[in-house]
């Protein structure tokens, strides 16, 4: 059965920045700092000092329909702490088109009035800390827009239309915050799922994080003109920088990228950020001063957070954590989806199996386990379930390795550009 808009019951309360006692692809913000594999302790404390001032910490708690207030941090420790251990998270990323500052008005390629978010992904972290899945959300998905609370205590009210309305809604004023809270609570409305956190990250800085890991491999299958992203590559193995990652991830129109909807270029999008984490992976960032300082600072200057997600603490620990995380664990998909049928482009998230997806994400189930029960990927011409193991890589078993104290084998980038067959 397919519905036009989800009217899945809410339940439960949402819960925003909370931290438990004793906190463009896009994802792969927390994703490739999950994948980092060491802490070097002789530079984080100036590290994080310097990242923690850079933040920008923005709290939306009093936009959202329903807020658990946050506890009190836990003490601190010289050793990295997981201050949500053993609570399964789930944290809104977008990637902003905005053209506010000089270089994302560069890099945006023109002047565009107001916000939208190009990308929209909810990254799961399971409790075991042994799961990361994202679920991307097309931009073009026909659904209700809630009405939106603003921080001058006015509301800017909501119809159906296209997913990104709800980003550029919140946006009107310029505010990061408020449009990230509007799409949370459309989230909500649409779904029930309960966003713990959520992340902004802009062109620059998008860019910066890249470069800051010195590129990302790329396998380009075929040969990439796009003169409207500026984009122009040829097929086989080789790293892209910042600004050319950006246009790939951006890019819609042009030879090469497929037929030009928002649904091939989340797939893109997926394996760039998947390779980023790979990537990581095998560099070791924070145990390599410069690198690992680097990549603290791109992060720190070019994403808006929730206050907690922004304490660099906090995302160490978590990253700590994480440190044993095997990449045949990083599952991506797309909510499952049908083109609407008409001249709109919109497509329909297709049912039960959207509700399904995001109960899965609510009850921290495995997505893998429900989208792709086989480790298959299926998808049927003008439908699809979007699932997407590894970049592509199939592996025997939907479940996580029980073991979180082996250290998985890691990739070299050398590794991962050999992987690369062109058809």
């Amino acid at each position: 059965m397919t519905v036009e808009v989800s009217d899945h019951r809410r339940r439960g309360r949402l819960r925003h920045a909370t931290r438990v006692p004793t906190h463009r692809v896009l994802a792969a913000v927390l994703g490739t700092i999950a994948a980092v594999a060491g802490f070097g302790l002789v530079f984080v404390e100036t590290s994080l000092n310097l990242a923690d001032d850079q933040f920008d910490k923005q709290d939306i708690s009093a936009l959202l329909p329903e807020v658990t207030p946050s506890a009190e941090p836990s003490p601190t420790s010289t050793d990295p702490e997981d201050l949500s251990a053993g609570k399964a998270l789930n944290i809104l990323l977008m990637g902003s088109d905005s053209r506010t500052g000089e270089d994302n008005q560069e890099l945006g390629k023109g002047d565009v009035s107001g916000m939208r978010n190009d990308t929209t992904m909810i990254l799961h972290i399971s409790a075991d800390r042994q799961r990361i899945e994202t679920l991307s959300i097309p931009r073009d998905s026909r659904v209700a827009i809630s009405d939106c609370k603003m921080l001058d205590g006015s509301t800017v009210y909501g119809w159906t239309g296209k997913f990104n309305i709800a980003f550029s809604n919140g946006g009107q004023n310029g505010n990061i915050a408020e449009a990230a809270a509007c799409v949370a609570t459309t989230i909500y409305d649409l779904t029930g799922l309960m966003i713990d956190h959520y992340a902004v990250i802009d062109f620059s800085g998008f860019v910066d994080m890249v470069d800051a890991l010195d590129g990302v491999p790329m396998c380009i299958t075929e040969d990439v003109y796009s003169p409207k992203a500026h984009l122009e590559l040829e097929a086989g193995a080789q790293v892209l920088d910042g600004t050319t990652a950006l246009a790939w991830a951006r890019a819609r129109t042009g030879y090469g990228l497929g037929d030009g909807t928002d649904l091939m270029r989340i797939e893109r999008q997926q394996e760039l950020l998947t390779n980023m984490a790979r990537k990581a992976l095998g560099l070791n960032l924070l145990t390599d001063a410069k690198k690992g300082t680097a990549f603290i600072n791109a992060l720190a200057k070019s994403m808006t957070m929730d206050p907690d997600l922004a304490d660099s603490r906090y995302l160490l620990g978590l990253a700590w954590s994480l440190r044993n995380f095997d990449t045949d664990n990083l599952y991506m998909a797309t909510v499952p989806w049908q083109y609407a049928g008409d001249s709109s482009g919109d497509v329909l998230w297709t049912e039960p199996d959207a509700t399904a997806a995001f109960d899965a994400l609510e009850n921290d189930e495995s997505l893998q386990a429900l989208l792709e029960p086989e480790t298959v990927e299926s998808t049927d011409e003008g439908t699809g379930t979007g699932g997407k193991k590894n970049g592509g890589k199939k592996n025997s078993s939907a479940s996580p390795s029980p073991s979180a104290s082996v250290t998985p084998e890691r990739e070299t980038q050398q590794q991962i550009l050999a992987d690369c067959i062109i058809p």
